[in-house]
């Protein structure tokens, strides 16, 4: 057994690299100059220096939800530094995307001394991570970090925090190289299958469904599990709805793919789930965004058949029929094989079929506007989207009203390939994030649409992108206002505007400033030119669009159901 002489900060850094980490967002900071330092000799780790943790903790999240490792943001500066980072995590923690994040912290001795930049991280962190570590001896730096990557990787995901006192960063420790385990040392690497009893019992009631539907989330998406769905769903003939945030879970163009349901999909998904009468949800929680927790969205006489990971989901917002603890890939095989043999009611085949022609009537309409109505439409933005972007496209959303109308506007054909803030719905998170899906899938082009004011609030990471060749493209869907807020003021408080309307710089200019490529849209016959100039540029480039500012719309209409009338 080796054993070395290693500072905290080596020894942190040993730590990563054991890991494999190749992709190290973070920002310098004094607190931990012992890690950037032993960094500078750690060829194998590409640290990508940011201009703001929170927006750095955005890439280290679009990084682990495209690659499925864990993601890693580092802040170096106790205090400001990590504060900045609270808001990245409780996106993470909102999407349960594996993140591991480290700051440095005040020395020990100084702790609870009103000391310089003091404030409590270990309380600081605690409500938006699964954990909350504080290295208390150098000695224990490797532990710490491995279970941090472990939590941070074991369903259901989420991201962990570490607190790096800057004394035990600088002080000496001896290590043995056992100390430095490698992920499969320690790690589980198969998720559960259902119980035979189980599969049983949900395959009887799905063979035996007039309406069924399958539902899947997050648990297909993340794990690209959309094989064994589509195989079942073929076996069935039951239309696929995909949950909001998560229609890239099955690829677009299989015939059985409905599209995102609920209250933010379109009418063909959201319809067949107010109809069916057996329900798969395949690794969903039927949550807030699928259903607003009410039946409004959801058959009320259907059976529920839930499949999902984390136990204490199934049933949570609706009883179920059945409840599976499994992996939901892995069910939804169990599944196919049980109901092979089953004979599928003739009714079933009809609802398919009705299903069918209903769904190819709405793509028809959506595709019928020529889209180049004057100021520019967001239905002529995405439909001229839908026909530029290539088939490998990687997509990043922002919240506001023009991204939830872009949410089941585009389409997603190749998974995982679709990126939003999911339940968190956090402005100025798309063009972050798309930098570190990019980084984590350089062969796809990225896409990310966000509007002005998300925008405003993130492009000095254009600088990052510059510095480090993140050749993404960002299109700017620029209606000059807050414009989900401004669509409530209208139609519910009488169009008393405070607040609403913001003043930007033109982007396209912005972005040459920084060294990238700009490019300015104001009528919609320019769209395809600039969008397919932009993907070609083979530097950063921004699209500055400049979309109706009347074409607003009130996604939480049940929010102010008290106002109404």
């Amino acid at each position: 057994m080796k054993r070395s002489r290693l500072s905290g900060g080596q020894a942190a850094v040993e730590a990563l690299r054991a890991e494999k980490v190749r992709h190290l967002f973070g920002l310098i900071g004094s607190a931990a100059m012992e890690m950037f330092d032993a960094l500078y000799d750690a060829d194998d780790i590409d640290f990508i220096g940011v201009r703001d943790e929170r927006t750095g903790a955005h890439m280290a999240d679009g990084y682990a939800r495209a690659s499925g490792r864990a993601g890693v943001i580092l802040a170096g500066q106790n205090g400001p530094g990590a504060t900045n980072l609270v808001t990245g995590l409780a996106q993470a923690a909102a999407a349960f995307s594996p993140l591991v994040s480290i700051a440095g912290s005040l020395s020990l001795e100084h702790v609870y001394r009103g000391a310089f930049q003091e404030v409590d991280q270990q309380s600081l962190f605690g409500p938006v991570s699964k954990k909350t570590l504080t290295v208390t001896r150098p000695g224990r730096i490797p532990e710490m970090f491995r279970e941090a990557f472990r939590l941070a990787m074991t369903p259901r995901r989420g991201p962990v925090h570490i607190n790096l006192p800057r004394d035990l960063l600088a002080a000496g420790a001896e290590f043995a190289d056992t100390d430095f385990q490698s992920p499969q040392q320690y790690r589980i690497h198969q998720a559960p299958a259902g119980a035979d009893s189980a599969i049983a019992a949900a395959a009887e009631l799905l063979c035996a469904a007039v309406r069924p539907v399958i539902v899947a989330g997050g648990g297909i998406k993340n794990s690209a599990g959309h094989p064994p769905v589509l195989a079942l769903a073929e076996t069935l003939q039951a239309p696929v709805a995909t949950a909001p945030g998560h229609g890239d879970a099955i690829p677009f163009g299989h015939d059985l793919n409905a599209g995102q349901m609920g209250p933010r999909g379109n009418p063909v998904a959201s319809q067949c789930v107010r109809e069916a009468d057996v329900i798969l949800a395949l690794g969903t929680r039927l949550g807030f965004n699928s259903t607003f927790y009410s039946y409004e969205h959801l058959n009320p006489l259907a059976k529920i058949i839930q499949v999902e990971l984390e136990p204490t989901a199934i049933g949570r917002h609706f009883p179920v029929a059945v409840g599976i603890w499994a992996d939901a890939p892995t069910a939804a095989r169990q599944l196919r094989e049980r109901c092979a043999g089953l004979r599928i009611r003739d009714e079933a085949r009809a609802w398919v079929e009705q299903y069918r022609r209903a769904r190819a009537a709405y793509l028809q309409d959506r595709d019928a506007d020529p889209g180049n109505a004057h100021p520019i439409q967001p239905a002529g933005l995405f439909r001229t989207l839908r026909r530029v972007l290539p088939p490998n496209v990687a997509i990043t959303l922002d919240a506001g009203t023009l991204c939830l109308q872009a949410t089941d506007a585009l389409n997603y054909r190749q998974p995982p390939c679709l990126f939003t803030p999911l339940d968190f719905g956090l402005v100025g998170f798309s063009f972050a994030c798309g930098l570190g899906v990019k980084l984590a899938r350089p062969e796809r082009p990225v896409v990310s649409l966000i509007g002005d004011g998300g925008f405003g609030m993130t492009l000095s990471e254009l600088s990052t992108a510059v510095s480090h060749g993140i050749n993404t493209v960002t299109l700017v869907m620029n209606n000059r206002c807050w414009g989900a807020e401004k669509a409530y003021q209208r139609d519910f408080f009488g169009a008393r505007y405070i607040g609403a309307d913001i003043h930007s710089p033109p982007f396209d200019r912005v972005a040459e400033a920084y060294g990238a490529a700009g490019f300015s849209v104001e009528r919609a016959a320019d769209i395809a030119g600039a969008v397919e100039a932009a993907l070609a540029c083979g530097k950063p480039a921004v699209v500055d669009i400049a979309v109706d500012p009347a074409a607003l719309y009130s996604f939480r209409r049940d929010s102010f159901a008290h106002r109404s009338g």
